[in-house]
């Protein structure tokens, strides 16, 4: 994988998978969760190419990243990240001026920054099993908080995927496994996801937008869903019957409608 430089030195690796034959979109950003490597996306890459190129990259202190942190890195400090990402994709010939983000989780919380910080980056904006922020948003139930602490990995996988579904699907548990580099690196990435508020940034995002969300979701419970979709002026939202947090990987209508959002005229 090829390193975006930001500009306090901090190395993201990173990856361009070209468009499919035929497909002429500008680039499509996919943004990881909460310690995940770019690679969590990997079972859907091949499917987003037919939008044009696909860019993946791995979060500070995660996979082949560096594990460098400014003190009190947030969502928005996560969204200046990706746009080094993608001025370094840029710079090397793979993807246009303005793309397509696609931010799951603690992804689509930076691309929340990402869509209000930087309206001349982002083309359009697709939002899954994400939320404004606790304060302005739904809470978790506790005994969610506290297998996220506890790091539980069977807990963990039953947030994302009914069992029965997990059990036939093993490929997926591989895609959502965390890869912090150290400890702090994960406590970073919990800190910032935990602490995000997006409400300021809510109003500002002025790319056409779809909101995603299992209806079964309990990691981020999917009330959340229309609270960004009232708080985005012209959003739209599909929820999903009987999937969880991993909603990307398990319900395939959800790949279906998210390209038809980003390939209409």
């Amino acid at each position: 994988m090829p390193y975006a430089t930001l500009d306090d030195g901090t190395r993201l690796a990173y990856d361009v998978h070209p468009g499919a034959s035929g497909a002429d979109g500008p680039g499509v950003l996919l943004f990881a969760g909460q310690a995940l490597a770019g690679s969590s996306w990997s079972p859907l890459v091949e499917a987003f190419r037919a939008a044009g190129p696909v860019v993946v990259f791995d979060h500070r202190g995660i996979g082949a990243s560096d594990d460098a942190f400014p003190r009190g890195w947030s969502t928005r400090d996560c969204a200046r990240d990706a746009v080094g990402v993608l001025d370094a994709a840029r710079s090397a010939g793979g993807i246009g001026d303005r793309v397509d983000v696609y931010g799951f989780s603690m992804g689509g919380r930076a691309a929340q920054w990402l869509a209000a910080d930087h309206p001349d980056r982002v083309r359009r904006l697709i939002l899954g099993a994400t939320t404004v922020g606790d304060r302005h948003g739904v809470e978790r139930p506790s005994d969610v908080l506290r297998i996220l602490v506890r790091s539980d990995r069977r807990a963990l996988l039953e947030l994302f995927f009914p069992p029965d579904w997990l059990e036939s699907h093993p490929e997926s548990a591989e895609a959502i496994l965390a890869r912090p580099r150290s400890l702090p690196a994960q406590r970073a990435h919990f800190a910032a996801s935990t602490d995000h508020d997006g409400a300021a940034a809510l109003p500002r995002i002025e790319a056409p937008t779809l909101v995603l969300h299992g209806a079964e979701d309990r990691m981020c419970p999917a009330g959340n869903a229309e609270i960004l979709r009232a708080g985005i002026d012209g959003a739209r939202m599909r929820v999903y019957r009987g999937a969880r947090h991993g909603y990307h990987l398990q319900e395939p209508a959800a790949t279906v409608d998210a390209l038809d959002f980003l390939t209409a005229p």
